[in-house]
This record gives C-alpha cells, structure tokens and sequence, in this order.
C-alpha cells in the first residue's frame, strides 16, 4: 500500500506541480537580464533620466520667464478690453436713457391729447345738459309766469 502512495504521489507531482518548471522558467529570465545583458538597460535608463531633467530645468526657467511675460501682456490686454466695454456699455445705457426718455416725453403728449379730447367730450356733455337744464327751467319759469299772469288778472 505504501508503494501504492508514493507511485500516485509521484505521478501527481509530475503532472499537476508546476513548481519546478516556473522555477526553471525564472531562473532563465534573471540569468537572461542579469548575467548576459549586464547593466546595460539600468544604465540607459538613468542616462535618459539625467537627460530628461536637464531638458526639464533649461525649459522650465525659460518657460517661466516666457510666460509671466506673455501673462502680464494677457493681463494689460484684457483690462484695456474690459475698459472698452465698460465705456461701450455705459454709452448704450445713456443712449436707451435718452430714447426712453423720449419714448416717455412721447407717450405723455399722447396721453395728454387723449386726456383733453376726453375733457372736450365731457366739457360738450356737461354744456348740453346745462342747456337743456336751461331750457327747461326757461319753459318752468315761462309756465310759472303764465299762472302767476293768470292769478294776478283774476
């Protein structure tokens, strides 16, 4: 039985463990990059490094200096924009004021022709019904003065 064990045990060992081969596998890949290639790739690599931060420190000095100048320009250019248009903004306002305001000096005349077209009416009205009062108070005191005529003479 025992024997039994260690033939299944073996035989799962060599098709299921893949221990040993990934082991080989890993010690092949650090010989490959270790040993026959040296330090080449780790030198380039700090070579590009150095590289970039040198181009990185003369860019950025001259890119600063560069850009606070065309900053500043920016700057004065759009405070003298905003200027313009401040005073561009104040005429229009004074101009829609002066042409309110005779907008408004318009309307007025026209409500006070329609205001004394409405007084006329109302005058000639008022003058009818006078007249008529008038008249018949004339034609009362006619009639009053006819009785009055006839009491007297009797």
């Amino acid at each position: 039985m025992d024997k039994i064990a260690k033939d299944v045990g073996d035989i799962k060992s060599r098709l299921l463990d893949h221990r040993p081969v990934i082991n080989a596998e890993i010690r092949f890949f650090v010989r490959e990059f270790e040993e026959k290639r040296g330090n080449r790739e780790s030198r380039l690599l700090e070579n590009l490094n150095k590289m970039v931060r040198e181009a990185n420190d003369q860019i950025e000095s001259v890119n600063l200096e560069e850009t606070n100048q065309q900053l500043s320009d920016v700057i004065k250019r759009l405070e003298a924009a905003n200027h313009v248009a401040e005073r561009v903004q104040q005429r229009e306002l004074e101009a829609q004021k002066g042409s309110q305001l005779q907008a408004n000096m318009e309307k007025l005349k026209e409500d006070w022709t329609e205001f004394l077209k409405e007084q006329q009416v109302l005058k000639e009205e008022v003058d009818e019904e006078h007249a008529r009062a008038v008249g018949e108070l004339g034609t009362r005191f006619s009639e009053k003065k006819k009785d009055l005529a006839q009491y007297s003479f009797i």
